[in-house]
């Protein structure tokens, strides 16, 4: 694993955390934000299966790549907040971040994702159901912000009773109101996507999650503030 991270290293695609990673400011601290990844250890994460990750820190990033589990979940669940990460993910690669995400167990022949709802990363230029800043399947942003694979970008997520928000390299780029999304299967508009879930009456209360979709991702900076 220590040839591999430093391969990736040569590679430019996991650069040595600095020295601001993974810290509050002292602004942050007096604004009552919570640092929900120390860029030393696995304290506080673990997979959506409940078990330890099999993938350890990387140059003060975290990644669920081969984490052993559908997604890496702080393990506390959590209602109204606002999450702010940086991310960095590989060419022609896909993750996601998960929010209320319940239960963690999945049901009869479905991932756990249809527990929760998810913000797409994906390596693309595009801004569709499925591109960088949708809410997955759901909502498309109203444009792709994000820089191009192998740099970083900063993703932040309101999460406020019915209200969701997303914003990607400080533009907001999607707002969601479940109160709107009353039916299973259909979006307010009516047209379809894949999800078996009226929004209206999913939890407000869940996990977030870091998924594994098959490829490179990193996270750091990863902060929330809970709103009372």
């Amino acid at each position: 694993m220590k040839l591999f991270c430093a391969a990736l290293c040569c590679l430019g695609l996991v650069a040595p955390a600095v020295a601001d990673d993974n810290r509050l400011s002292p602004e942050e601290q007096a604004a009552g934000w919570t640092l929900l990844f120390d860029g030393k250890t696995l304290d506080g994460w673990q997979t959506s299966s409940g078990k330890p990750s099999q993938r350890p820190v990387e140059q003060g990033t975290l990644n669920p790549h081969r984490c052993g589990g559908y997604m890496l979940i702080y393990d506390r669940p959590l209602s109204d907040f606002v999450l702010k990460l940086d991310f960095k993910i590989a060419p022609k690669t896909n993750s996601g971040v998960f929010f209320r995400t319940w239960p963690l167990t999945p049901r009869s022949d479905k991932d756990v994702g249809f527990n929760g709802l998810e913000v797409a990363i994906d390596d693309t230029t595009s801004a569709g159901f499925h591109d960088t800043g949708a809410i997955y399947d759901l909502l498309k942003p109203a444009k792709n912000a994000m820089r191009p694979a192998g740099e970083w970008n900063q993703l932040q997520l309101t999460c406020n009773k019915n209200v969701i928000e997303v914003a990607i390299n400080g533009e907001v780029v999607n707002r969601m109101d479940l109160d709107q999304w009353t039916k299973p299967n259909r979006r307010p508009d009516g047209s379809a996507h894949k999800f078996d879930v009226a929004y209206k009456d999913h939890p407000r209360r869940g996990y977030i999650g870091l998924q594994d979709h098959g490829g490179e991702c990193w996270y750091k900076n990863i902060k929330l503030k809970e709103i009372e």
